[in-house]
C-alpha cells in the first residue's frame, strides 16, 4: 500500500514539477535526469535483475544516436523513420555483442563488454565520413509531436517523461512476468536452472539485447534533448557513471536506477558550479558508494 502512495506521489510530483520548480534552467535538468534515468533502468535490466555487470552500455547509446542523426542529417528522414531505424539497428548490434559476450561471465564478461564498448567509441572516432569524428554531428532539429513543438522545455520535459514512462511500464511487467523470474532465475542459480531445462544462454541473451533496445530509447532523447553526438558520449566514463546510477539507486529494483539517476545528475550539476575540480569530488562519492 505504502509503495503504491509512493509511486502515485512521484507521478503527481512529476506531472506539476513545470508549473514549480520555477526557470528554464530547472526544467532542462529535469529532462536530463529523465534521459540519465532510462539509461539506468535499461542498465538495470544486465546489472540487476540478471546479474551481469557491464561497462560498455554506453557504446548502445551512442550507436542509436548516431543512426538517427546520419539518417536525418545526410538521407533526410523524419524523426519517425530514423527513430525506428536506430531503436532496431542498436538491438541488432547488442544482439551480435551479446553471443560474444555471454560465452563469458564474472570479470571476464565485463572486460568483454568494456571491449566492445571501446570498438564503437573507437569506430566513431575514427570513421569521420559518416560519424564526424570528434566533432561529432550537429544540426538535428527536435521533433513535433501533435503540433506541438519540442524547442520549448517544458513540452520536450513531458515528451521526456512520456517516453520514460513507456519504457519503465514495459520494462517492469516484462520483469514481472514468469519471463522476469526466469532471468533472475539465471543471476541467482544457473546450473540449477540448466538442470531444470532453461536455456540460461538464450535467457541472458535476450536480456542483453533487451538491455540494448532500451538503451537506444534513451540514446534518441539523448540526441532529441543536445541535438548533437559525439564520440564522448560513447566513452568508458559515461558507462561507469550510468553503473554507479545503478548501484546508488540499489540495482534489481523498479525504481532504485531512478534515484541513482537524480542523485549522481544533481551532484554533478551542484558540484561543478562550485568547483572546477567536481569530477575529483564525484570519483570520491564513487567509492564511498563502492564501500
Amino acid at each position: 500500500m505504502m509503495r503504491k502512495i509512493a509511486l502515485a506521489a512521484a507521478v503527481l510530483l512529476a506531472l506539476s514539477l513545470p508549473a514549480w520548480v520555477g526557470g528554464v534552467y530547472y526544467v532542462n535538468l529535469a529532462s536530463q535526469v529523465l534521459i540519465a534515468a532510462l539509461f539506468a533502468v535499461s542498465l538495470n535490466l544486465l546489472v540487476g535483475y540478471a546479474g551481469l555487470i557491464s561497462l560498455g552500455q554506453a557504446g548502445y547509446l551512442g550507436v542509436s544516436a548516431y543512426i538517427a542523426a546520419w539518417l536525418m542529417l545526410r538521407l533526410g528522414w523524419s524523426h519517425a523513420g530514423a527513430d525506428a531505424a536506430a531503436l532496431l539497428g542498436t538491438a541488432a548490434v547488442g544482439a551480435v555483442f551479446g553471443i560474444i559476450a555471454l560465452r563469458a561471465s564474472g570479470i571476464s564478461f565485463l572486460m568483454i563488454t568494456l571491449a566492445l564498448g571501446q570498438i564503437l567509441w573507437g569506430l566513431c572516432f575514427r570513421w569521420s565520413d559518416v560519424t564526424g569524428g570528434d566533432n561529432g554531428l550537429s544540426g538535428i532539429t527536435r521533433p513535433h509531436i501533435a503540433g506541438l513543438r519540442l524547442d520549448n522545455p517544458v513540452h520536450f520535459y513531458y515528451y521526456a517523461l512520456a517516453v520514460f514512462a513507456l519504457c519503465w511500464g514495459l520494462m517492469t511487467a516484462w520483469i514481472r512476468s514468469p519471463f522476469g523470474a526466469s532471468i533472475r532465475g539465471t543471476r541467482d542459480q544457473p546450473r540449477r536452472m540448466a538442470a531444470l531445462g532453461y536455456n540460461v544462454f538464450l535467457i541472458r541473451w535476450i536480456t542483453f539485447t533487451v538491455s540494448a533496445l532500451f538503451t537506444a530509447a534513451a540514446g534518441i532523447l539523448f540526441l532529441d534533448y543536445n541535438q548533437f553526438i559525439s564520440p564522448q558520449s560513447m566513452t568508458l566514463s559515461a558507462s561507469a557513471e550510468t553503473l554507479l546510477m545503478v548501484i546508488a539507486g540499489g540495482p534489481g529494483t523498479s525504481l532504485g536506477p531512478v534515484v541513482g539517476a537524480l542523485l549522481v545528475v544533481l551532484l554533478k550539476e551542484v558540484a561543478s558550479d562550485f568547483t572546477t575540480h567536481w569530477v575529483m569530488l564525484l570519483g570520491v562519492v564513487y567509492l564511498l558508494i563502492g564501500t
